[in-house]
């Protein structure tokens, strides 16, 4: 295990951590010493049909003695982008860490696929993530260290076949996921004598989040399968509290961190 404080003195940003990986992501960092900015679309209970809130994370890592703050934003709008930065950076300084997790999917075969349900995928899933890692790149180049996460999925993978099994429509989130690790070890690789990490994180298993349970994709796996979100978590930490000479441009599965790097 790193050090409890491995983040001490660290200021994170995790998008998505309303609910599931992110709002487990956040509180880890946050117990690990950083001050994180969440952000999310949901702010307060009962906003969204699913459970979490911005709040409910603030207050949870508020509870355990950390230190929150909520800047709730849009990832499709490129000014909201702009502007989460620009409160973290006030409220809390310059980004040491990103995390890149917020996601919108839909699940239906490429033939029914509706046009605006694409491009939202796309700029949520890989533009927000390309944009929000320049809008940090400066301070982090400055300062010579930084880290960036993105979080990823085995959907990246390309389905085998023939013959094939129903893709259950994960076309575009595939589609999605892979642009994200493509882009994860170009960028690594641009910004590397800079000391600047970049990796992605997939989970080793099925991480039963809300958004899983919604899709109903728990049901597709079997239970011995499953992952509890603390794995992901930890996984997180560790890439993220690295030497970033050493543990950059990885396309990393969560169980397989831990085991390597947690001792």
């Amino acid at each position: 295990m790193p050090p409890s404080k491995s983040l001490e003195g660290k200021v994170a940003l995790v998008t998505g951590a309303s609910r599931g990986i992110g709002e487990e992501i956040a509180r880890r960092f946050a117990a690990a010493g950083a001050a994180v900015a969440v952000s999310a679309r949901t702010v307060a209970a009962g906003d969204h049909p699913l459970p979490g809130s911005l709040e409910e994370t603030v207050a949870e890592i508020e509870a355990a003695g950390g230190q929150a703050v909520a800047i709730p934003a849009d990832l499709s709008r490129r000014e909201d982008r702009e502007r989460l930065v620009a409160e973290t950076q006030t409220r809390l300084g310059p980004v040491d860490v990103l995390v890149n997790n917020a996601a919108v999917t839909y699940f239906t075969p490429i033939r029914q696929f509706d046009p605006r349900r694409f491009d939202l995928m796309f700029e949520v899933q890989v533009t927000a993530p390309v944009h929000l890692a320049q809008l940090v790149l400066a301070d982090m180049v400055t300062r010579g260290a930084g880290w960036i996460l993105n979080i990823s999925s085995p959907a990246a993978f390309h389905p085998s076949g023939p013959p094939y099994q129903s893709g259950g429509g994960g076309t575009v989130y595939g589609m999605c996921k892979a642009a994200l690790e493509r882009f994860t070890t170009g960028l690594a690789s641009e910004v590397y004598s800079s000391g600047v990490a970049v990796n992605a994180l997939s989970p080793t298993g099925l991480v039963v989040t809300p958004g899983v349970v919604h899709h109903e994709l728990d049901k597709r796996v079997p239970v011995e399968r499953h992952e509890p979100v603390s794995v992901m978590a930890e996984a997180a930490l560790l890439l993220c509290s690295g030497d970033p000479s050493q543990l950059t441009g990885r396309i990393a599965y969560s169980q397989q961190v831990v085991a390597e790097l947690s001792h």
